[in-house]
């Protein structure tokens, strides 16, 4: 996909004074283990990590997506944001964006549609109520919309926001080079070579996208 090009730009895109407002404000991120504790802002993180930060939740709200819906690159889902406890509360009381309060089955519905969508789960602990090392929002980003993938990944800009602790490896001998795996993944990181997959471990972030939908479950996720 051509978005996922570095250095391509929509004609309705972020500026350059909000790149620098994120290169100059957020810490690193990294692809955790939901139990470990560190002082980061964002996490990049699988299906079932993120099942199990809602499932310790006290409040869960949806609301929708700042950055799909001000620039609407692609028709991904729009109202995914989840929010945690008393960022929950608060932007229910204020009314941000259509905040509304779900059930933990609810999100956990919202989150199966996003996964399907090929949409990332991104965690981070931010807003007034935030403290170190504590997860209260769980966003489903893509590359073309979200500030922080685009910036990463098609502006070359702050690569110190995402690192990861997962790694996809990939059993060659049950893979089919069938390219579902290429077409989900938004970090670039499997291609398809004379008809087999070409994988570069320096480009994966863990989020399990290609795993779910491997046909010929050749695709697991590992501690990097």
């Amino acid at each position: 996909m051509a978005h996922r090009k570095r250095g391509y730009r929509f004609k309705n895109d972020w500026p350059p004074e909000h790149q620098e407002h994120i290169e100059q404000n957020y810490k690193s991120g990294v692809t955790i283990p939901v139990d470990v504790k560190i002082e980061l802002e964002h996490h990049v993180l699988n299906l079932e990590n993120v099942k199990k930060i809602l499932s310790n939740a006290r409040t869960i709200s949806v609301m929708d997506c700042g950055c799909r819906a001000m620039y609407g690159h692609c028709d991904k889902p729009v109202n995914v944001c989840l929010d945690l406890n008393e960022f929950a509360e608060s932007n229910i009381a204020n009314g941000v964006l259509g905040a509304r309060k779900v059930t933990l089955d609810e999100a956990l519905d919202i989150l199966q549609k996003t996964h399907e969508a090929g949409l990332i789960h991104m965690a981070y602990g931010h807003g007034e109520f935030y403290e170190p090392g504590v997860i209260n929002s769980v966003c489903s980003c893509c590359s073309c919309c979200c500030g922080i993938l685009a910036g990463v990944l098609r502006f070359g800009l702050y690569p110190h926001l995402l690192t990861a602790h997962s790694i996809a490896v990939t059993d060659l001998s049950a893979c089919v080079g069938c390219g579902v795996c290429v077409n989900r993944c938004q970090f670039g990181a499997m291609k398809i070579v004379d008809g087999k997959l070409s994988f570069n471990q320096d480009l994966c972030f863990g989020c399990g996208l290609c795993v779910s939908t491997c046909p010929t479950h050749a695709i697991t996720l590992v501690d990097k």
